[in-house]
């Protein structure tokens, strides 16, 4: 862990040091010409804003914030399209991706095939392990078995989640079986809110979420170490969608050079909900700002 972190550290610095130096010069960086020309095309976005640190509501400015928001905000700069932002929740967006309403859609949202079948997903951009995040103080179980054996605890979930297969795994449910085990909550931040007060004892929350709920309640939670199962993360778009291949090319282009490392380290590693941290500041980026 301490040599990745270093690493991603390295990766940050070097990003850093090569937008100051395009901005020093005073040279217009160059979008490389690979990549494809949208043409200043409009693209709606949606987002639910309820996945910490992925895209969620900073507090302090009202404003969405995140990895997902600021990796979106580099595809249109790089491909040369224009970003409408919407929010709605997330368990109508895959309804309302498949019928068009939005251009693409992003929350946290795991590649399955079942989710196939209604749209199409970008290549991943993210890699997590889900866990159990619990109180900080929890003490009646440890891992998967102790939580099954103790018939007494009870897990959040959101409907068609990731996140509910996974618990309706754990407790041996199977199709249409249903558990009083498992309380539905509309959004994971209301699942997160219950377990603080005690409503429940467990959500399942992948570890990029895990880290950024456990930040923004320092001391309140923590995040099991036994990894409940691994997921990779996509956008989605309308089945069809001539979206799909310039995003990947621009997401091949991040991962090139570096942009999508910078992004996980900065909200996975240095983010502090307590402390302002500066928008990402690619040679692109900056340009387009």
């Amino acid at each position: 862990m301490i040599k990745r972190i270093a690493a991603l550290l390295i990766v940050a610095i070097s990003l850093v040091g090569v937008s100051i130096t395009g901005a020093q010069s005073g040279t217009k960086p160059q979008i490389p010409a690979e990549l494809p020309d949208l043409k200043g095309r409009e693209v709606v976005a949606v987002t639910a804003q309820d996945y910490t640190p992925l895209t969620f509501v900073d507090t302090k400015t009202n404003k969405g914030v995140g990895m997902e928001i600021e990796v979106w905000d580099e595809i249109c700069v790089r491909l040369n399209c224009k970003l409408t932002w919407k929010v709605a929740a997330w368990d109508g967006m895959i309804v309302a991706i498949n019928q068009k309403q939005y251009d693409v859609g992003m929350d946290g949202i795991s590649i399955t095939d079942d989710r196939k079948k209604q749209v199409d997903f970008s290549d991943p951009y993210l890699g997590v392990q889900q866990h159990f995040l619990v109180r900080a103080d929890e003490k009646d179980f440890t891992d998967k078995a102790s939580f099954v054996a103790n018939k007494k605890l009870k897990i959040g979930a959101q409907a068609g989640t990731s996140g509910y297969f996974t618990a309706a795994d754990i407790l041996g449910l199977k199709d249409n079986e249903t558990s009083d085990r498992i309380v539905f909550y509309a959004n994971f931040g209301i699942s997160v809110q219950a377990l603080l007060t005690g409503d429940i004892d467990a959500v399942i929350a992948d570890d990029t979420a895990g880290r950024g709920y456990v930040g923004a309640n320092a001391g309140k939670l923590k995040v099991l170490d036994e990894v409940l199962s691994s997921d990779s993360l996509g956008f989605i778009f309308p089945k069809g969608s001539d979206l799909v291949a310039p995003v990947n090319a621009a997401l091949k282009s991040m991962k090139d050079d570096g942009f999508l490392a910078y992004e996980q380290n900065k909200w996975f590693f240095l983010y502090d909900p307590n402390v302002d941290v500066p928008s990402a500041a690619t040679p692109a980026a900056t340009a387009a700002k």
